[in-house]
């Protein structure tokens, strides 16, 4: 993989993960299973990240495309 396309991808991903610091989902959860009578609930789950994360990606692309040869 040539370091420059490395480099803009580290750089888009950072700057994404500083944007937009998590999400969230619903699952489906069993809470009763009695035989024939189940009862299920809607639990919302979370994953989040921390912004400085981002922010060592963001940087870490700058770094490796300032410092990648140029090609011909």
């Amino acid at each position: 993989m040539n370091a420059k396309v490395l480099g803009f991808a580290l750089i888009i991903i950072g700057a994404v993960m500083l944007i937009w610091t998590g999400f969230t989902y619903t699952k489906k959860e069993k809470v009763i299973d009695a035989g024939p009578i189940e009862i299920s609930a809607d639990r919302e789950k979370s994953v989040n990240w921390p912004p400085y994360l981002g922010g060592i990606l963001l940087i870490g692309g700058i770094v490796i495309v300032a410092t990648s040869k140029k090609s011909s």
